[in-house]
């Protein structure tokens, strides 16, 4: 049989409901995934077996009565350590965090996945809160790419795309404030859904004006495993004053749809960014299937400004928080951090009403484009995964200059997924980015079942690789 670990939630929740298997079994294969690939891998800020234990067999005894109280009862799942959890330290890759808490409440995301039976087997690495494009911190260390270990993982979702390409876990909570949800899931080549803003609830807030590009969502191995994780993440809650009312039904309805005629925009440079040659032309490729699946597809470019300088506006003075530590705790941080923070507290006034300015140009742009248009796609990164342990290809000055295709979908608030289209001569994951107009989650859940359903996502032969390459 093929080991649990690795089925689909979806696929899951069909054994437990048949009794073909217990969740209690599921999770012993999960465990035992974790310690053998996260000593190398380091996909965990904090696991908690006996907890998830428990949680385990008491979905069993529900399952059992034929009794489960929610749509994802008993199936492995992870939360980004940015996320709060009761009970668990939420440290957020930072030595600066005190352990202690008090560690007394759910975010809202952390709550329905209770409410619903999730079985929480820990918390995923992320880069120090959650600041760049690649996983590794001052408290947690390096993350590994589960393709290569040599490699990256991307970031700052990182520990969540490991677990989720490895079997570490069936669903994968992560978080996106200009790629975070993306890049790791598209250097990992596992499907990566940044919903709506405000689709899932966001709290707490976060760091000022970072707050405003951030998104939660999940990362899986299947387009249907995100569709049902949503559904249960993306509640309202009261603490979240900008979340969106609940939608009607489940995100799995209308999963099967399809793509015919819809209008898609294909854009390989998003007007000024370039990818690498053979991403380019895996996703040119991978274009086509659209096609081939009906929807009428036309290279096209979006008459958008830069979006970077604005983009930076917003996140930089949002990471100015940071410099408001003790001078003792920011000499504990990353530098690239401490960096970015000083910078940031030079931000004015007059410089972030700009932003706000061009933020909404950007926005109106893309909302009349997407008038013509019923989804745009473009590559989701313009390189493979490079050597772990640093913030960027050394042919590149920034980590904002090898995701030229992330952040601008963090300023317009579109709904964005990285679907793994591919692999390049070394054999590494190739990603493109299937993006729709604000609201609309499921077209781009559509569009990514339909090319999911001709090309399955594949994931890396862990068996093969447990030595991996460190």
């Amino acid at each position: 049989m093929t080991n649990l670990a690795t089925y689909s939630a979806n696929d899951l929740v069909q054994g437990f409901q048949s009794r073909e298997f217990s969740p209690v079994e599921v999770l012993d294969s999960v465990l035992e995934r974790v310690e053998q690939l996260n000593p190398t891998l380091n996909a965990f800020a904090m696991i908690d077996p006996d907890r998830a234990r428990a949680a385990a067999r008491a979905s069993e005894d529900r399952w059992a009565k034929g009794a489960p109280v929610g749509s994802v009862d008993g199936v492995p799942t992870t939360i980004k350590d940015m996320t709060l959890t009761e009970g668990w330290p939420t440290l957020k890759g930072s030595r600066t965090t005190n352990p202690a808490g008090p560690w007394n409440e759910d975010a809202p995301l952390v709550a329905r996945l209770k409410e619903n039976g999730a079985v929480l087997v820990g918390k995923t690495t992320t880069p120090e809160f959650g600041w760049k494009g690649v996983t590794d911190s001052p408290l947690t260390g390096i993350s590994r790419n589960p393709w290569n270990s040599d490699l990256t993982c991307g970031g700052s979702s990182g520990g969540a795309a490991i677990a989720a390409a490895t079997g570490m876990g069936a669903l994968h909570q992560a978080g996106d404030g200009g790629g975070s949800i993306r890049i790791p899931a598209a250097l990992c080549g596992v499907f990566g859904l940044k919903p709506t803003y405000g689709r899932v609830p966001l709290y707490p807030q976060g760091y000022g004006s970072m707050g405003l590009l951030a998104h939660y969502g999940p990362i899986t191995r299947t387009v249907a495993d995100a569709a049902l994780m949503l559904t249960v993440m993306a509640r309202p809650d009261p603490r979240d004053w900008l979340a969106l009312p609940s939608e009607s039904g489940s995100y799995l309805e209308g999963l099967e749809d399809g793509v015919s005629g819809l209008r898609i925009a294909y854009s390989p440079t998003l007007g000024g960014a370039q990818a690498e040659p053979d991403v380019a032309s895996i996703v040119e490729k991978a274009v086509k299937v659209f096609e081939q699946l009906g929807a009428v597809v036309e290279e096209a470019i979006p008459p958008i400004e830069d979006p970077l300088p604005c983009f930076l506006t917003f996140y930089e003075s949002g990471a100015a928080s940071v410099a408001r530590l003790a001078e003792a705790e920011l000499g504990m941080c990353d530098p690239g951090l401490r960096e970015m923070a000083e910078r940031g507290r030079e931000v004015t006034a007059e410089q972030l009403y700009d932003a706000w300015q061009t933020r909404e140009r950007l926005a109106r742009t893309l909302n009349q484009f997407h008038q013509q248009y019923d989804l745009l796609i473009t590559p989701q990164l313009s390189v493979t995964a490079f050597a772990a342990g640093v913030n960027q290809p050394p042919r590149f000055l920034s980590f904002w200059e090898w995701t030229p295709f992330t952040y601008l979908f963090n300023l317009t608030h579109q709904p964005a997924a990285a679907l793994p289209c591919g692999f390049n001569a070394d054999g590494l994951p190739v990603a493109l980015q299937i993006v729709a107009p604000r609201h609309e989650d499921r077209r781009v859940l559509r569009a990514s079942r339909a090319f999911e359903r001709v090309r399955p996502i594949r994931l890396p032969d862990v068996t093969k690789k447990v030595s991996l390459h460190v």
